[in-house]
């Protein structure tokens, strides 16, 4: 049984109501942060008709080591983060959107979140936008990733040396989710840091456009 540790955390949201939304966009902030700070992502990626939505980390952080640590070094944090967003594309799909229709994002932890969430539960969705990130855990088990992704659209973006997330992990998670029919568009910076730069915008805004 899961421990509850981030459920009771609020959800944020902006754009227009999910009753009354065409497409939902979840976006996991990352350590540190908090989910009023990646709202106005939002903002730069959609446009009429999404409704935003972004749960909040207790402590503001998902899980308390590195995503490349071994998996249960993350526990029970990791689990508890896992079911947040579970429980929220449950509560969209509950509104009368797809999973066609939801795309999830996060940044940095909150990237690895969103990943890592999407090839555990793979099936359609409307987009998985990975802004310096990748998938969780000191090495990749295939079997925590059963199912296939239908031709997702993915999104993976990273400085070459970003000092949170080694290239070799985000080439992994690009291997990995196009393993699962993902169709992903990997692009490594050079000289960025550990940020979202304008190129990267422009394709999360290609990707909702197009969902």
């Amino acid at each position: 049984m899961t421990q509850t540790i981030h459920e009771e955390q609020p959800v944020l949201a902006a754009g227009v109501p999910l009753a009354q939304a065409k497409t939902a966009l979840i976006l996991l902030h990352g350590r540190g942060a908090n989910a009023q700070s990646i709202l106005p992502l939002a903002q730069e990626i959609s446009g009429a008709g999404v409704a935003a939505l972004a749960p909040q980390a207790t402590g503001n952080s998902w899980y308390p080591l590195r995503f490349i640590e071994p998996i249960e070094r993350n526990e029970p944090y990791l689990s508890s983060a896992l079911a947040v967003v579970g429980a929220l594309v449950a509560h969209v799909e509950a509104q009368g959107i797809p999973s066609e229709r939801i795309v999830i994002g996060g940044f940095s932890q909150g990237a690895c979140l969103a990943a890592e969430y999407v090839a555990r539960n793979a099936r359609r969705y409307g987009g998985l936008l990975v802004f310096s990130g990748g998938l969780i855990g000191d090495k990749l088990d295939m079997a925590r990733y059963p199912g296939t992704l239908a031709e997702t659209p993915v999104f993976i973006g990273c400085d070459a040396q970003d000092f949170h997330v080694p290239l070799a992990r985000v080439q992994e998670t690009t291997a990995q989710l196009r393993a699962l029919g993902a169709v992903v568009d990997e692009r490594i910076y050079r000289n960025m840091g550990h940020t979202i730069n304008e190129d990267e915008l422009e394709t999360a805004r290609t990707i909702m456009a197009k969902v």
